[in-house]
């Protein structure tokens, strides 16, 4: 069962965090409220489909040092930037880093309840892909090396008879490793293979199928 969703609010203003706050929750929204970069990151919220409203001016580290910091991680928070001192330049490079908005106060409301939402869902979908690409490789890691080889050349569409000669081993071997790919990677076609591989970052340039 999924948690609820947090907004987390970063602005060393603390009668802009209270009036975002009291905007938020009366929107539905769980919130939490910070008044810099680095009290964030010291209590950054759990793990869970979240977004982050963050002033770009801030005592310390930036807004814009904060959202390159979170960019290390793997599954980032979407940040909407709001800003009495932006510029368009700022802007730009924020919003080409990742952010889904970049809003200059004064701001309409429903912008900024429209940029949450967007982030909520992007976030959510963003946690979804991270934990089937985990999945994904806790398969691979129960793969021999050998199975591992047969797996990436069988995605590349070759037949067994060229995988046996690739790999200087016989057809009956590389059926026999290809029943064990299929049954530990759970895939239920060659196409699924080509789309785990691709996933896992196991493409290789592709071959035209062999006869």
């Amino acid at each position: 069962m999924e948690h609820e969703p947090v907004v987390s609010v970063v602005d060393d203003d603390p009668s802009v965090r209270r009036a975002l706050s009291n905007l938020l929750r009366s929107a539905g929204w769980r919130v939490e409220l910070f008044a810099s970069a680095d009290e964030y990151l010291r209590a950054i919220p759990p793990e869970v489909p979240n977004c982050l409203v963050l002033d770009v001016r801030l005592p310390g580290s930036s807004g814009i040092d904060l959202q390159h910091e979170l960019a290390k991680r793997d599954v980032a928070p979407p940040i909407v930037f709001v800003t009495g001192h932006g510029d368009i330049a700022m802007a730009v490079r924020a919003i080409q880093q990742g952010a889904v908005e970049f809003l200059t106060k004064p701001f309409r409301e429903q912008e900024l309840l429209d940029a949450i939402r967007r982030s909520i869902e992007r976030h959510r979908e963003a946690r979804r892909r991270h934990a089937e690409l985990m999945d994904l490789r806790g398969r691979l890691a129960q793969l021999t090396p050998r199975e591992h080889e047969v797996m990436v050349l069988v995605a590349q569409g070759l037949a067994n008879k060229v995988i046996a000669a690739e790999l200087d081993l016989t057809e009956a071997t590389v059926k026999a490793h290809r029943g064990q790919v299929t049954r530990k990677m759970r895939a239920g076609s060659v196409a699924d293979l080509v789309t785990m591989c691709i996933e896992l970052g196991l493409a290789r340039a592709s071959r035209p199928p062999s006869t």
